[in-house]
């Protein structure tokens, strides 16, 4: 028997390791990091057009990557990826590994697969039919294969282009791929084990030969017997394969992919940290940091070594010691995107607008981007929203650019190229119609089309093409103040009001003109204008774009009858039906999905809409909506995301929303505020200052403001200034059940 007072030793040590157990349990969970929280998987599968992709890549970097497959319900994958080079795009070029009969081998394999793993710096997968593991780390133009084969039979591994040219010197692999407009990338590619024999493979038929060109350019290399694993390194370039070389040699030679790994944790974690959350459940903070994860895919630094490749002028130029970047949707970016970048990284900011400044110099004609890719300018969508992220930028302290070139190329894209959506083409008779009448004609239902600057498949799109204008020509008013032109100001101000020459007084919808001034009859809001209403509108129908005003919110509720009016007609956004089946509705409107009643979550027109009650004095109400529209379309799930993400288009409002505030216009230096989601937000901005936010009580039932104060001072308004934030501070709100529908009203 144990004596009774071993008995108590015995039962104190026994509490103590208990506790101290649950002490490290409790502290291991607090240390769970940002990047812990990203899960890639979610929106994988869309709700009707593009998904998501479980992208791996280090922020804003060259090289990215992601699954070959045909969406996230394949059951094969088609090879390895080593770039993909563009969001959304296939890889250019592709790794085959395999074992067995040579009379198998095929340019580009196709895989049985499990085990899938995959985080924004990691990727491991099973090839469970072919018995291969694979594991993968990369850095910023390049990466780390490890490959390990479990059967006896002989290997391979295979690379493919799909349009260009491999070849083999003895000690490496390298070659290009065509990718559109004249751009090339290149592949520099070693094993560290040697191959006992190199081949091409041609419609199925090896050829002792060490070089291949063409399409599906294919090379074959051959392993030892009894190899049972490769370690693969390689680098990509825009330059030139040498330039390859040196990147893999630069940032991966030598390093295992378990190494690569780590460094990429680590970096994640640096630019997750910049926001800090506390509180809200394991679901909302996965959301939130995986929305943050998805706003550094794009754009893309190409500098390499000092040098990039511009597919504006087809040349090789000097970046003059300052990051070049492409690769950003700015009429999706430009709302949310580039605002959040200028908070938590506006060095980075300065650099994008540099390089659209440089590029534009670059293009034929000085014209501002309007979708840079890695191929050049893809003048996509309509309108030229680039300039709302110059003047938001300037105005929140981004400098280091030049305003006066930056305009230039604004004015040129603005006044110079057509309107006409997704067209580079220069102005016609289209834009001189809206220089001297203020509005862009629309076509009568089967009236013939004449103008050729107008796509066929996009049409003329005059309504968001006139309310876009409108917008963007009071961006160029903002922006000639700021330089002293005080024409251009006034001019260019005048015209920002052009959105009212197409009200209708007696609908309140924005309301597509003939070209001799009589409105289109008879007329749907819902449905006119065919597949995504593109005869008058842009992939919105008419509920939506009845609020794409955000230069002047007042003039919009004066245009409406006041504010009470403007409340009834928001209210009845969120209420009104859908007028259709679901499946006749998406059928012509495939982008407006995430519906509430006429409003859609999926769509970047739609992202400042739930905000619009703070102007109207019942910020209340956009408390309740953000909650909703945040719990409702982005959760943690396959189908997590309502609509097209556009790489950080939509994911940067849910960012900034679950933080609590939003930037309703940008190139007006204030937030709108929202409903903070999370008790305790830090925010750490560029210069080391910290602004946070507190939610007193913050949870799913207490989504209600019922005070506020910003640095001890009473804040009675449903806004902040930047200036507010960029100068550091604390901003708490106290929370609740119920609405106060007396605070934030003036």
């Amino acid at each position: 028997m144990i004596p009774i007072i071993k008995k108590v030793v015995l039962l104190s040590i026994a509490i103590l390791l208990f506790l101290f157990v649950e002490s490290e349990g409790a502290n291991s969970k607090d240390e769970e990091k940002p990047v812990d929280f990203v899960n890639p998987y979610i929106g994988n599968i869309s709700h009707l057009l593009v998904p998501t992709y479980p992208t791996i890549h280090l922020p804003n970097s060259m090289l990215r990557v992601y699954p070959e497959r045909g969406d996230y319900t394949s059951v094969e994958l088609h090879a390895l990826p080593l770039v993909v080079t563009s969001h959304r795009g296939n890889s250019a070029f592709r790794l085959s590994p395999f074992q067995g009969s040579e009379k198998q081998l095929r340019p580009v394999m196709s895989y049985s697969y499990d085990q899938e793993k995959l985080t924004p710096y990691s990727y491991s997968v099973y090839l469970d039919e072919q018995q291969i593991q694979v594991d993968y780390g990369l850095s910023h133009q390049s990466a780390a294969y490890e490959i390990e084969f479990e059967k006896h039979d002989p290997s391979y591994l295979i690379l493919s282009s799909g349009n260009g040219a491999l070849s083999w010197d003895g000690k490496a692999l390298s070659g290009y791929q065509w990718i559109a407009n004249d751009t090339k990338v290149y592949v520099y590619l070693v094993t560290q084990e040697q191959p006992a024999r190199v081949s091409t493979l041609e419609h199925g038929n090896l050829t002792e030969s060490k070089s291949m060109e063409g399409r599906n350019a294919c090379l074959v290399l051959k392993y030892p017997k009894g190899t049972k694993k490769l370690n693969v390194h390689y680098g990509i370039s825009f330059i030139d394969a040498e330039q390859a070389k040196a990147n893999m040699l630069r940032e991966v030679a030598g390093k295992s992919v378990a190494k690569l790994q780590t460094a990429g944790r680590e970096i994640w974690n640096k630019e997750l940290g910049k926001i800090k959350i506390e509180g809200g459940c394991a679901d909302e903070r996965t959301v939130f940091y995986t929305s943050l994860y998805r706003c550094y895919e794009r754009p893309v630094c190409i500098s390499e070594d000092g040098r990039y490749y511009s597919a504006s002028d087809k040349q090789v130029h000097t970046d003059e010691g300052r990051p070049f970047y492409t690769d950003d949707w700015i009429w999706d970016s430009y709302r949310a995107h580039h605002p959040l970048r200028v908070l938590i990284d506006s060095k980075k900011e300065e650099d994008i607008l540099n390089s659209f400044v440089l590029m534009s110099e670059q293009m034929e004609h000085n014209w501002w981007p309007t979708f840079p890719e890695i191929t050049g300018d893809s003048r996509r969508m309509n309108s030229n929203h680039g300039v709302a992220s110059v003047i938001d930028g300037y105005r929140k302290k981004v400098r280091n650019f030049d305003l006066e070139k930056a305009y230039e190329a604004c004015k040129g894209a603005i006044t110079e190229k057509t309107l006409a959506p997704w067209s580079g083409k220069p102005a016609g008779e289209l834009d001189a119609f809206y220089k001297e009448y203020g509005y862009i004609p629309a076509l009568h239902p089967g009236e013939k089309e004449t103008i050729p600057e107008v796509s066929s498949g996009e049409k003329r799109q005059p309504v968001a093409v006139t309310l876009g204008t409108s917008y963007d020509e009071w961006c160029l008013a903002q922006i000639a103040e700021e330089l002293n032109k005080d024409d251009d100001a006034a001019f260019f101000k005048k015209a920002s009001y052009n959105y009212r020459n197409l009200f209708n007084e007696k609908t309140s919808f924005f309301h597509p003109k003939d070209k001799t001034g009589k409105f289109i009859e008879p007329f749907d809001y819902k449905f006119s204008g065919g597949m995504g209403a593109r005869d008058y509108y842009g992939e919105n129908n008419g509920w939506t774009y009845r609020w794409d005003v955000q230069h002047n919110i007042p003039d919009l509720i004066e245009l409406m009858g006041g504010e009470e009016q403007f409340v009834n007609k928001l209210d009845r956004t969120f209420s009104e039906s859908l007028g259709r089946s679901k499946f006749g509705f998406y059928a012509q409107l495939p982008d407006q999905t995430g519906n509430v009643g006429q409003f859609t979550m999926a769509n970047e027109p739609s992202l400042h809409i739930p905000y619009l009650y703070n102007y109207a004095g019942q910020p209340w109400k956009t408390q309740k909506l953000i909650r909703k529209l945040i719990k409702e379309w982005f959760r943690n799930d396959l189908m997590g995301v309502p609509g097209d993400e556009d790489g950080g288009g939509m994911s940067a409002f849910v960012v900034f929303s679950a933080m609590g505030f939003y930037p309703v216009t940008p190139g007006i230096p204030e937030y709108s505020i929202g409903s903070p989601m999370f008790k305790h937000v830090s925010l750490r901005l560029e210069d080391g200052k910290t602004f946070e936010i507190k939610a007193e009580n913050a949870s799913d039932e207490n989504k209600y403001i019922q005070s506020a104060t910003l640095n001890g001072e009473k804040l009675s308004t449903p806004w902040i200034s930047h200036e507010a934030i960029e100068n550091g501070g604390r901003l708490i709100f106290e929370m609740g059940p119920k609405a106060n529908q007396n605070w934030g009203v003036e």
